[in-house]
């Protein structure tokens, strides 16, 4: 179904209609470079440190080669998958991007329509530039991210709100209870928060407005982040929220485990894009291990790196239930806005599928999905 979009840009060709957007989707971040602001740009593409885990993150991803397999036999492929409850059309969700209306006027609202139409996941930042209900009105199937105040009767509300919104799963994100050390942004001297941008959830939420007083960007410095957080505080989510629960940012089999004896239902192997630590370990690479440890006991996704239909189903071949996508699709909304989201959700999910299919496999549950591991020795 989803490669079908590979005949129609075909058949398009024959009246010299051409693609508006490359169909390799690492062609997509030069051209937004060009067109955006160096701080947007800087904002979005960068990374923590020396961008070493960033960069990291791609390699992994070629240290792993398929391995296709012949006469398989499979005349269709299904790319249904079930992740925390729910059936997915295909296993690709929308991961949370804050801030993207430095991207495109429409930001938010324009990732909801495009992914809406799809009928794929969107999971929405906390730290959005629109606020979780103006999303929620134009978007299909939708999860919420929560970046976990230090401000419980806030973060209750975030909840509440989410819940009253349609938002059906709530993932955490853990590893962001305070800002890495950013070159790009230092260099630029640029955080949107404090211009405003991003924090519109905050300035419309009526406890955070209560308390905010004549400078509400000086109340949500003093709110953002909480680095006294432990695993006893995952309790006081459960009570809080009645649907599933993904735990993002999982780089370590212990961790894994502790989300599965602490009654969660998913968790997203993550290092945030390299983002938040240098010199981390590559998101897929930790991906095999908290597998293996933690079994079907939850949910596993991953996200950090994605990039291509191939990294889709590498990463499924490593155990993931289903991926999170980011970067790419927000390239796709600084070019083309919602046009352009539509258009990398439609690369991506066409080159899964037929990735999938050319390898040997009808669908995205195969057990037997095998890939050729050469990762260098440690010396």
């Amino acid at each position: 179904m989803y490669a079908d979009f590979q005949n129609e840009i075909y058949l398009n060709g024959l009246t010299d209609i051409l693609p508006s957007l490359p169909t390799d989707l690492t062609r997509l971040e030069p051209l937004a470079r060009e067109k955006l602001s160096r701080e947007a740009y800087d904002y979005v593409a960068g990374a923590a440190g020396t961008g070493d885990t960033a960069r990291e993150n791609r390699e992994a991803f070629r240290r792993r080669r398929l391995v296709p397999r012949m006469l398989a036999g499979h005349t269709t492929c299904d790319l249904t998958t079930r992740v925390l409850g729910e059936t997915l059309p295909a296993p690709v969700l929308l991961g949370p991007v804050g801030v993207l209306r430095q991207l495109h006027p429409d930001g938010e609202l324009a990732v909801a329509r495009a992914a809406g139409a799809m009928g794929v996941t969107m999971v929405l930042s906390t730290a959005a530039s629109h606020t979780l209900e103006e999303v929620a009105e134009a978007a299909g199937p939708r999860w919420y991210q929560l970046y976990w105040p230090n401000d419980r009767d806030l973060a209750i509300s975030f909840l509440e709100r989410a819940k009253a919104a349609g938002y059906t799963a709530l993932v955490v994100t853990l590893d962001t209870f305070m800002l890495a050390w950013r070159p790009h942004d230092l260099d630029n001297a640029y955080l949107p928060f404090l211009r405003g941008l991003g924090n519109q959830n905050y300035f419309a939420d009526p406890v955070f407005s209560a308390r905010a007083g004549d400078n509400p960007i000086l109340h949500w410095v003093s709110l953002f982040g909480n680095p006294s957080l432990t695993w006893d505080d995952l309790a006081f989510l459960r009570e809080h929220w009645d649907g599933p629960i993904a735990l993002k940012g999982i780089q370590d089999t212990e961790d894994a485990r502790r989300a599965v004896d602490a009654g969660m239902d998913g968790i997203v192997v993550s290092n945030h894009g390299g983002r938040q630590v240098d010199g981390a370990i590559a998101a897929l690479d930790a991906l095999p291990p908290i597998t293996h440890a933690v079994g079907d006991q939850i949910d596993v996704l991953f996200d950090s790196g994605i990039r291509s239909g191939a990294d889709v189903v590498k990463a499924l071949a490593l155990g993931a239930r289903a991926v999170l996508v980011a970067r790419p699709y927000a390239y796709g909304l600084a070019l083309a806005g919602e046009a352009g989201v539509r258009h990398v959700l439609r690369c991506l999910l066409a080159e899964t599928e037929l990735t999938l299919r050319l390898s040997g496999h009808g669908d995205v549950t195969s057990p037997s999905l095998e890939i050729l591991q050469n990762v260098p020795q440690a010396e």
